[in-house]
Order: structure tokens, then sequence, then C-alpha cells
């Protein structure tokens, strides 16, 4: 199902982010957010994910258990293996995933490039390693809607094209509906297949694009 939002409206003090915000985001397709830096893109993935409440208004099409999220920062356990830290996925009683178990995790890490990997600590691993982790973790849980905040932007130019090339290689065998925010404009078009470029606050829609 496709994530509909309608007629929102949402404020921090006196400062308006969004007032009768409309916009649909298509089922299982790759929907990039530009725009200025504080224009509310992240707050909008708050507000898809539940993280944060909307003031009026609606959004429609989510299952806020069927939700994975990769942020600008890996957010691994430190003390916990890489292998670990994606186990703990199957150890939620809310997660229901036919024949989860090792080979999942094993199969995941190969595939984003880690497989020897699984019995290293997070801090034994380079920042585009950690970010690879955690992109194996967004996409063995078993979600409808991926939202990404800026999760390259740490990144060095040819590290962030290799990623965003396994994301795509991932995404292509598992697709799901996919959030992605960012001011860069060349990782927005090479991951997207759908642009919004946003304007500052109270946000507008400035153009749509479909690639």
């Amino acid at each position: 199902m496709s994530v509909i939002i309608s007629k929102l409206y949402k404020k921090y003090g006196d400062e308006i982010i969004f007032e009768d915000f409309n916009l649909v985001f298509e089922k299982n397709k790759i929907s990039g957010i530009l725009g200025p830096s504080g224009a509310g893109k992240t707050t909008l993935l708050n507000l898809c994910s539940g993280l944060e409440k909307p003031d009026s208004g609606t959004i429609e099409g989510i299952n806020p258990q069927s939700i994975s999220y990769i942020f600008q920062e890996p957010r691994l356990l430190p003390w916990r293996t890489v292998r670990e830290n994606l186990r703990l996925l199957f150890k939620e009683k809310s997660i229901r995933k036919a024949g989860a178990h090792e080979s999942d995790i094993d199969g995941m890490l190969k595939l984003v490039g880690l497989g020897s990997v699984g019995d290293l600590y997070p801090q034994e691993l380079s920042g585009g390693m950690r970010q690879r982790v955690a992109i194996a973790r967004a996409f063995l849980y078993p979600s409808e809607l991926l939202l990404m905040d800026e999760p390259f932007s740490s990144l060095d130019y040819s590290l962030k094209n290799r990623l965003i090339e396994d994301f795509l290689k991932i995404w292509e065998q598992d697709k799901r509906t996919v959030i992605f925010v960012s001011h860069n404009e060349d990782e927005i078009r090479q991951l997207a297949q759908v642009i919004f470029t946003f304007s500052d606050k109270p946000v507008q829609i400035l153009k749509k694009e479909t690639l």
C-alpha cells in the first residue's frame, strides 16, 4: 500500500513546519526528498515512523510494526559482535519471518560484502563497514516501509557510490517502499525513482520528478 499524507499540520512553538500538506509515496518505490537543512525532511520521517505525532491531518498506509530505519549513524551496540547485533532482530517476539535463522544473517552479510566480519565488534570496523551492517539490519527486518535519514552523508564519494550500488542490489531482490532524505542531489538521483523537492518552512513541494 502507498503511504498517503493528507492535510498534515505540524508546528514547534510558533514555527509551522507543515500546513495543509499532502503527499503520496508509491508502494515499493524509492522516493527521494531534497530540500534545505532544517526544512522538515527528518520531521516528516519521524512523523511517518510514529516517533512524532502530527498536530492534525492523517498519514495512512503504514503499519507501525513494519518499519525499518537507517540513520546517519549505524547505531550498533558496541558490546555485541556484528552477528549478535543482527541476531537481536529475531529475538523480538513481534517479528514473524519464516525460516529466520543464522543463514539469513550470513546470507545478508555476504550480500553487503561483509561475509567475514560477523564475529567482529563495531569498533573493529570502518565507518563504511558499519553502515553496511546498518543496511543489512534494515533489510533483515521484515518491514514494508524503509526510512533513510541521510545515511551516506559522512562517507567519502567512492564509498558512498559503492554503498548505494549495494543498497539497490538488495532492494531489487527484496522490494519495499523506501523514503530517502538527503540534501545531496547526486545521492538522490543515484538512488531514487521519484524525487520531491521541498521548500523551506512551511514546506511546499516545489517539484516532483519521476526518473
